[in-house]
C-alpha cells in the first residue's frame, strides 16, 4: 500500500498547484487533485509555498481547516468512487450529488462520514469499517 508522508502529500499538492499554473502538463492524478484544487480557491495561498506547507502545523490552529487533509479526502473520495471500494460508495455518492445538486458539496458531506469511520476505528482499535461509511452517506442521501 502507497503511504506517502506527510511532507509527500504536501509537496504533491503544492507542485500540481504550481504546473497548473505554469500551464504545464499534468498527470491523470495531478488532474484530479488540480480540479479539487481549483474548487478550493481559499487553499491557494497555502499552496503557493511547499517549504512553509511542509514546516506548516496545522493543528496549532484548529479554526483553520488543513488544506492538504481537505485536498487529499477529496481525492480518495473520487477514487473510493471510481472503483466502488468500499463496495456501494459510487451509488451512494452519486444520490447525494443529485440531491444536493453538487459533487463538490456531496464530497464535503461524504468527507463527514469518511471522518466519523476513521475515528471509530482509531478510537476502537478496528478495521475501518467500509458497510457503516457507505451506510451514513446513504441516509445522508435520503434524508429529507
Amino acid at each position: 500500500m502507497f503511504q506517502p508522508t506527510q511532507a509527500e502529500v504536501r509537496r504533491f499538492f503544492c507542485e500540481v498547484h504550481a504546473k497548473a499554473a505554469r500551464g504545464a502538463p499534468l498527470e491523470p492524478l495531478e488532474t484530479l487533485a488540480q480540479l479539487w484544487i481549483a474548487e478550493h480557491p481559499e487553499y491557494h495561498a497555502d499552496l503557493a509555498d511547499a517549504q512553509a506547507a511542509v514546516a506548516r502545523q496545522y493543528d496549532d490552529t484548529p479554526e483553520r481547516t488543513n488544506p492538504f487533509l481537505h485536498l487529499s479526502m477529496h481525492l480518495a473520495i473520487s477514487e473510493q468512487c471510481s472503483i466502488d471500494q468500499p463496495r456501494g460508495i459510487r451509488q451512494a455518492v452519486e444520490l447525494l450529488t443529485a440531491r444536493l445538486d453538487s459533487l463538490h458539496a456531496a464530497h464535503h458531506v461524504a468527507m463527514d462520514c469518511l471522518g466519523q469511520m476513521l475515528w471509530e476505528s482509531q478510537r476502537q482499535g478496528r478495521a475501518p469499517d467500509g458497510d457503516a461509511y457507505v451506510a451514513c452517506v446513504q441516509r445522508r442521501a435520503t434524508r429529507d
